[in-house]
């Protein structure tokens, strides 16, 4: 039997007010690409993310988004500017730490408890 092919994946993320998270992925450097009432396609390095007006405690604090970056350190710095704005008082971030497994990941909460990690592989 022959898989069909696929054009596409994206993932449905979860805001606890969609309005906050829309605007936070934005002044994060997402792309909005377009918005309805109760969903929106942002946009970064060409993956794409709905942010969806659904949430859930135990899926929003166990979702994460895994993006691979140049430089954690550069996010580390520009969240930190987003943070230190209070726009976002929930926002949390985490300076740049060497994983085990070879990256070393930014980790940025969003509004809504998703946990973003921005990775950099410095032999890749």
């Amino acid at each position: 039997m022959t898989t069909p092919s696929a054009k596409d994946v994206k993932v449905f993320v979860p805001t606890k007010d969609f309005e906050t998270s829309v605007n936070f992925y934005q002044d994060l450097g997402w792309t909005l690409n377009w918005r309805e009432d109760k969903l929106a396609e942002v946009e970064l390095a060409g993956t794409r993310l709905f942010l969806q007006d659904f949430y859930a405690k135990e899926w929003a604090e166990n979702f994460m988004v895994y993006v691979v970056v140049r430089s954690a350190a550069g996010w580390y710095q520009h969240a930190k500017q987003l943070l230190e704005t209070g726009r976002y008082p929930s926002m949390r971030v985490k300076e740049p730490k060497h994983e085990p497994y070879g990256a070393t990941v930014c980790y940025v909460w969003d509004p809504c408890g998703i946990l973003l990690h921005f990775a950099e592989f410095s032999n890749r």
